[in-house]
């Protein structure tokens, strides 16, 4: 399969402790009418690190019905013991997702032989593509770029979503795997164009649940040689970027898209909304792209 473009990290909506289910229908449906080219749930701002196995599942299937087919889901699969990972890929491939992204484990610091070999394990018991999820600031484990080109080989993995922040080590993914089917995707809102420029084929991007429209026109205006206003969409999102900073993800994210009218309801524990303080910063950027006339 082909993974490009602007795919959205999407939140998870909650309300009152669970799982919003009428506001995971507007959203999906939303991004959608928006133009994204695919839709990731179940990664870091889709709070999968707090989430039970069988909402993960319910979720997915939830995003598979909404979607309809008109652009990928992409399901988050990661966790720390290779069987239990196993095990919910196979559960999420069963609810009809487009492709899998598993995050490295986390906690306990891995060798490259250990990574490698987690991931074909995991590749050889589904029959899906997998797209790699690197995000070692959060996770401590880097999956290095020779250990990338090495699972790049396999018929499975067909791409890795890069978090680092580190555009040095996006590049030499893209120069280690060049002729071969599998796509570098920028996972730092920061550093979609940058990313692109040297080749990637995408961007995975938490901003793109309220900037929809910004961040489509980055990866459009990129397609068509549109450079210098390519760029200017990439900057107008640093405003968000450094309001979300205030905060635990995804919880500035959500206040932002709630007062914004995009119901994403509140985080699930121990993250907690923002204060009034952190709440009247959010208002003031919101009020910029009002003025601007981009919410």
């Amino acid at each position: 399969m082909t993974v490009k473009g602007m795919i959205t990290a999407m939140i998870t909506p909650m309300k009152n402790g669970c799982i919003d289910e009428e506001a995971v229908r507007r959203l999906v449906e939303r991004l959608i009418q928006k133009g994204v080219d695919g839709i990731f749930i179940l990664g870091t701002n889709g709070e999968f690190h707090v989430l039970s196995r069988e909402e993960k599942v319910k979720l997915a299937a939830m995003v598979v019905e909404y979607a309809d087919h008109r652009i990928p889901v992409y399901a988050g699969s990661g966790g720390n013991s290779t069987q239990e990972v196993i095990e919910l890929s196979q559960a999420l491939q069963r609810t009809g997702i487009t492709a899998l992204s598993v995050i490295t484990p986390f906690l306990v610091p891995l060798k490259q032989q250990e990574l490698l070999q987690h991931y074909e394990a995991v590749a050889d018991a589904v029959d899906i593509p997998i797209i790699l999820y690197n995000i070692p600031k959060n996770t401590g484990n880097n999956i290095e770029p020779q250990t990338v080109a090495a699972l790049a080989g396999h018929d499975n993995i067909v791409g890795i979503k890069d978090s680092s922040g580190n555009i040095e080590q996006i590049r030499q993914y893209i120069e280690r795997t060049r002729g071969m089917e599998f796509a570098v995707l920028s996972g730092s809102d920061s550093l979609i164009l940058k990313a692109l420029k040297l080749g990637a084929k995408g961007a995975v991007a938490a901003t793109s649940n309220l900037l929809t429209d910004i961040d489509v026109a980055i990866v459009r205006y990129f397609e068509q040689g549109k450079l210098a206003e390519a760029q200017m969409m990439q900057e107008k999102i640093e405003p968000l970027r450094k309001a979300l900073k205030l905060g635990s993800i995804p919880s500035v994210l959500k206040a932002a898209m709630n007062m914004a009218g995009i119901a994403a309801g509140e985080c699930r524990k121990p993250i907690i909304m923002p204060d009034e303080a952190v709440l009247a910063e959010i208002r003031a950027m919101l009020q910029h792209y009002a003025q601007e006339g981009e919410l």
